[in-house]
């Protein structure tokens, strides 16, 4: 491990048990090549997607790294009528982090967060430490001691 990020100080200050992940040494881009650069199943690698409901709420997604948000059934899991995601420039001043080191954990402001339900069948899964080139590896039950998160179908079939 290179370094802590912020969402790893976060675990440790709660005493939680999770394993960081380093890729930061290899071209992995995209979710599904950081799952490869981590020799992990792409369904246990999720990504964090931040989107706007009509009413002007924000709310986080977190899915599998090779599956679309399905912005439908996002929509209905927090009751919009419609979402959409945030531009990237507004991902920074809005929580803190940059595309592609965006994590549930440690955003400047907590959003109401729903995890895709594929989750439950996961007994640890890999989501960004909040810092691109850095994962880490947690129980969902451990993650739901940090923050209130639902679990929903978001996957488009």
């Amino acid at each position: 491990m290179e370094e802590k990020t912020n969402v790893m100080r976060i675990l440790d200050q709660k005493k939680l048990s999770y394993q960081g992940h380093y890729y930061g040494n290899t071209e992995a881009i995209s979710g599904v090549e950081v799952a490869a650069a981590l020799g992990e199943d792409p369904g246990q690698v999720f990504k964090t997607l931040v989107t706007v409901g009509k009413t002007g709420s924000h709310y986080v997604f977190v899915i599998p790294v090779a599956k679309e948000l399905d912005l439908k059934k996002a929509a209905k899991a927090v009751g919009e009528k419609s979402i959409e995601m945030i531009k990237s420039k507004e991902l920074l001043p809005l929580t803190g982090y940059i595309h592609g080191g965006c994590s549930p954990i440690g955003m400047k402001k907590f959003f109401r967060t729903t995890i895709d339900k594929s989750v439950e069948q996961c007994d640890t899964f890999f989501f960004s430490a909040g810092k691109i080139g850095y994962q880490v590896e947690l129980a969902p039950a451990d993650l739901a001691k940090v923050i209130r998160y639902q679990t929903a179908e978001l996957t488009a079939k």
